[in-house]
């Protein structure tokens, strides 16, 4: 109990630091693991198996919202393969540029190159994930295509571990498809057992058992199979509930992920000086992939939003790193490289993708735009020209204004929401809803040249992109009202320091609303 209390204790005052310097917690997180470490404390298996059931939970989460469909676009496809093919020889031919200036690399050959330049062609599934979960944008277009193409890449993956395990799957494995008939079943008992405990117990034990253990028993990856199963019940009505309540649980555990990673080796001066080299390769492939999706028809903007949001190097060059080491292919010290490189380009990455970082305005403005007829069906501009009153935000609070202004006061109101099948059920219903990203500020500029829109209702779930979309809307020069929600009464004070007037407090607005209509119930009228 005494390390598990040290593991705790030094986690979280990392974490704790990162916050107070305005970084990420994550960056605490892999300093921690680092320090611990370094510290000599022992490395507990349990930590390692948190992680696993995080990353496990993580991905089960993936397929409860994805569409497998999407996987077929040619942006998703296209994207992944043809980044992967000119990544790996990106990264093996810097490595070769390292030999040729005489850096000494660890048992460097040109399989080798091509191992490690394989490695780190992929973009971490776990951390972009979760920044785009934290800036409320998984299911924005750039978001979706991100996922799309982090999935291809797990694909690839299992591939390799597959192609390289001396023991290949069991022929049990054709089993799985039994798989297909029983998401019925699962389902049905989902309808059945309520929400609360017991829907967050059934979604581990679905992640856990049908997913990992079972794929796992049969000699293939159990994170895919927990993936594959997400996207079976992902048809279900409280698929996006459940994904909802299993969010706090899967970013504890994801804690024992970020720590797990300085555990990898002790780096010294060499291998610290060539991990930090590596990241020399993250913009180039960064690029790369904004280059590719704008290519296949993306705005300037969701390219570079893509882009930024996949430049990290994976944890499965840790993977590939452990393989190549049991296989003879590479020396433990690469493993040491590849820890601090990954580390550190998560790092990076947690940095520039910082909600409200202007790196994505100040490289949009170079990069070229294409005519409208050129542009991504989902991704062309939007017609706001005829709205008095925009609600950003079109879940069960931004559809109640919506109704309100639109039938009690007759305003003309448009909805913007970056959620696409949400988009197309409230159209289906007759609401005027436009697919966008409100702290776009492409999207604030479209909205100013308009000199139509009075009133813009903040009602996204996050207060984060409430207040960053507050800020595009201030920098844009609108004149008209501001309204917003906010669950907690330190969110409600930091929208009004930010000059918004009516802010409404959805706790205990909700009492209020719920007193009212009780003694308007009983006929009775406040004295």
């Amino acid at each position: 109990m005494t390390t598990v209390a040290v593991y705790l204790v030094v986690a979280f005052g990392a974490g704790a630091l990162a916050v107070l310097l305005r970084l990420p917690p994550l960056v605490g997180f892999l300093a921690a693991g680092f320090v611990l470490n370094g510290m000599g404390v022992e490395r507990l298996e349990a930590v390692e198996e948190l992680a696993d059931v995080g990353v496990t939970l993580m991905l089960f989460g993936i397929g409860l919202k994805l569409d497998a469909r999407f996987l077929l676009r040619k942006e998703v496809w296209g994207t992944a393969g043809i980044h992967m093919v000119l990544s790996t020889a990106l990264g093996a031919g810097f490595l070769g540029l390292f030999m040729l200036a005489g850096l000494a690399l660890p048992d460097a050959d040109l399989p080798t190159l091509a191992l490690v330049g394989f490695a780190l062609s992929f973009s971490s599934t776990v951390l972009v994930f979760k920044v785009l979960e934290e800036r409320s944008e998984t299911t924005s277009l750039y978001g979706r295509v991100a996922i799309g193409i982090l999935i291809m890449q797990d694909i690839a993956a299992v591939v390799f571990i597959t192609a390289t395990n001396e023991h290949p799957p069991s022929p049990w494995a054709l089993g799985l498809v039994l798989l297909v008939p029983a998401a019925w079943v699962f389902r049905r008992v989902w309808d059945r057992i309520g929400h609360g405990e017991m829907q967050a117990l059934f979604g581990v034990v679905m992640a856990l058992v049908p997913g990992y253990f079972a794929f796992s028993a049969v000699g293939i990856k159990g994170d895919l199979g927990a993936l594959l199963v997400g996207m079976l019940l992902a048809s279900h009505a409280n698929a996006s509930e459940l994904s909802r309540t299993l969010f706090t649980l899967k970013d504890l555990l994801l804690v024992a992920f970020f720590v797990s990673i300085g555990f990898n080796g002790m780096p010294d001066s060499m291998t610290v000086l060539l991990g930090l080299l590596l990241l020399v390769l993250v913009p180039v492939q960064s690029m790369l992939f904004v280059l590719l999706l704008w290519l296949f028809g993306l705005r300037r903007r969701t390219s570079l939003r893509g882009g930024l949001a996949l430049a990290n190097h994976s944890e499965f060059a840790l993977i590939v790193g452990a393989i190549g080491v049991s296989a003879g292919m590479l020396t433990e010290r690469w493993l040491v490289v590849l820890s601090v490189a990954v580390a550190a380009s998560f790092v990076v990455s947690a940095l520039v993708n910082r909600r409200g970082s202007p790196l994505i305005g100040t490289l949009a403005r170079r990069l070229p735009e294409h005519p409208e007829h050129r542009l991504h069906p989902e991704d062309r501009p939007i017609d706001i020209g005829h709205a008095d009153v925009l609600v950003l935000g079109m879940g069960r609070v931004g559809q109640a204004a919506y109704q309100e202004f639109s039938g009690e006061y007759g305003f003309s109101v448009v909805g913007i929401e970056n959620a696409t099948d949400r988009v197309e059920r409230l159209c289906a219903q007759g609401f005027d809803v436009q697919e966008a990203d409100a702290t776009d500020q492409e999207f604030w500029e479209r909205v100013i040249a308009t000199g139509h829109v009075r009133i813009a209702v903040l009602a996204m779930p996050f207060h984060g992109s409430n207040l960053v979309a507050l800020r595009q809307l201030t920098e844009s020069g609108f004149t008209g009202a501001v309204a917003a929600v906010a669950q907690y009464d330190d969110e409600v004070q930091e929208l009004r320091g930010h000059g918004v007037r009516t802010v409404f407090n959805l706790y205990s607005g909700a009492g209020i609303a719920l007193a009212a209509e009780t003694v308007e119930a009983l006929g009775r009228r406040a004295d």
